[in-house]
């Protein structure tokens, strides 16, 4: 059976979770991960109640040990890995602490980086696998109040980059998805107030979507790969 490992996995509502979901449809079985245990477990236990076949496993992307015994548990050769891991909060740079800078490059940036690397060690090996990092609209502007954010994914983005680069040739598919705008999910619906108004205007991106774009991604032929997919919807600003 084919494995899938997808860490930043929380809300039913989320972007991870939805990646999880789809993937365990089409027949992965699916190692997902996250900081919070029983909200991992709840995920695990509906693509269990659903048919498919889901393991959880307490991780956080910036702890190398734990990342590792990640991918120890999903076991050699996975055949698909996506890092979905982000921390979009505000601050100006006037007023950031030193800890609130490096939290940000910790969750977006290197944790991406000992991800990635894990999972290169196991595909290289067979020479085949598909590795995907969600982006942002930070991953290819700086913004206001956003500049730690901004950095880190845009960081997040040129590792990707190499890494494509370095393990193309070896038979490795590295992607790297641009969420352009705000997803109508979970997270979102508890921050803003006109949530139900966005979202009849068509100014949220789909989740759905988006996980149909992963999945483009990984059922591509190494004749025609792409590394870079950008989503988002008719009303974005870009």
């Amino acid at each position: 059976m084919k494995k899938a490992v997808i860490i930043g996995v929380g809300a039913e509502l989320g972007l991870g979770a939805q990646l999880a979901k789809r993937f365990a449809s089409e027949g992965l079985h699916v190692f997902i991960a996250g900081r919070s245990l029983d909200r991992i477990e709840e995920r695990a236990d509906e693509i269990s109640k659903a048919g498919g076949k889901a393991t959880a496993v307490c991780a956080d992307t910036a702890d190398e040990e734990q990342v590792i015994e990640l991918f120890n548990k999903a076991g050699s050769d996975p055949g698909l890995a996506i890092y979905n891991a982000g921390n979009n909060f505000p601050g100006q740079i006037i007023d950031m602490d030193a800890e609130f800078f490096r939290k940000s490059w910790e969750t977006c940036c290197f944790g991406g980086f000992l991800f990635g690397r894990e999972a290169l060690r196991r595909m290289s090996p067979s020479g085949s696998g598909t590795l995907l990092f969600t982006g942002a609209s930070a991953s290819l502007r700086g913004r206001p109040n956003f500049g730690a954010f901004n950095s880190a994914k845009s960081g997040l983005r040129t590792l990707a980059q190499a890494m494509s680069k370095e393990y193309g040739p070896q038979g490795i598919h590295v992607g790297h998805v641009i969420v352009d705008g705000s997803i109508a999910g979970e997270k979102i619906r508890s921050r803003i107030a006109d949530f139900d108004q966005k979202l009849d205007d068509g100014r949220l991106i789909n989740i759905d979507g988006i996980v149909d774009g992963y999945v483009f991604l990984y059922n591509q032929s190494p004749q025609s790969w792409t590394f870079e997919l950008d989503l988002r919807t008719s009303k974005e600003k870009w």
